[in-house]
């Protein structure tokens, strides 16, 4: 950041060229990020949305069959490889059974028309991609929501609250479900930093050219300029989304304002 008259001016990174096409690295970057960052958040809500909503169930019913089906889907899907999830996926869903979901096995976020040539989104193409790639934080979502759960019920707290005549609903998801979550967002910080970088074999087998088919590529060519924008645009990302958190956990839990 250089001082100019007394002004402090904040200057863009000036990325260089990409060896091998000659194009500014911040243009690759910024043609290949947001798809990315679409797959990876839409992951992440599916994540979210799906694992707390299981994992509820599975802390209020323990050792039913619905929390031991649960246990083992969280075992599942925490072993399963992308790479493998993805072929599996791709090949069902948009091969098998692709007159009943009208999927398709490649396709990224724009699609040309053959016809008239208009380039328009295509959001369907998104469907698969982001359901697979969110299998894994899904499983953990559901396993840690149900063991932070359990805990916080098991508290003082939580037996006041009931004492005072509150419904069962409200104790849960009021004073409950609000401070368990604490550890899920943990998780779920750390994977989206991971899904934003290790997206690539997903990104590979949908041809969803997103940023890290970018950095193989680049790895494969030798194409220097074009791995260290990469890497710094991720790394800049982790570093806002960690700060996020911090916010998100003062919002949630009252003791962190306190400390």
């Amino acid at each position: 950041m250089p001082i100019l008259d007394g002004w402090l001016v904040a200057k863009a990174p000036y990325m260089r060229r990409s060896y091998q096409s000659r194009r500014h690295v911040s243009a690759i970057i910024a043609e290949a990020f947001p798809k990315t960052l679409l797959l990876a958040s839409s992951s992440i809500v599916i994540a979210m949305i799906i694992g707390i909503l299981l994992g509820i169930p599975a802390a209020l019913f323990k050792d039913s069959i619905l929390d031991r089906f649960l246990l083992v889907f969280s075992s599942f899907g925490m072993s399963i490889p992308s790479f493998f999830a993805a072929i599996i996926m791709a090949w069902l869903f948009a091969f098998v059974l692709a007159d009943y979901t009208g999927l398709q096995m490649f396709g990224s976020l724009y699609t040309v028309d053959s016809y008239t040539g208009v380039k328009y989104i295509d959001i369907k193409n998104l469907i698969l991609p982001a359901i697979t790639l969110g299998i894994r934080p899904l499983a953990i979502v559901v396993s840690l929501t149900r063991s932070s759960l359990l805990d916080v019920m098991s508290q003082d707290y939580i037996r006041t609250a009931k004492a005072k005549g509150l419904s069962e609903f409200t104790v849960v998801i009021f004073h409950g479900l609000r401070n368990a979550l604490n550890p899920v967002i943990t998780a779920i910080t750390g994977w989206f930093a991971s899904l934003m970088a290790g997206a690539v074999f997903v990104e590979y087998v949908f041809d969803w050219k997103g940023i890290g088919v970018v950095i193989v590529d680049a790895l494969e060519k030798y194409d220097l300029p074009v791995i260290m924008g990469s890497v710094l645009t991720i790394s800049v990302v982790l570093i806002f989304v960690n700060i996020l958190v911090d916010i998100i956990y003062a919002g949630l839990d009252p003791r962190i304002r306190l400390s």
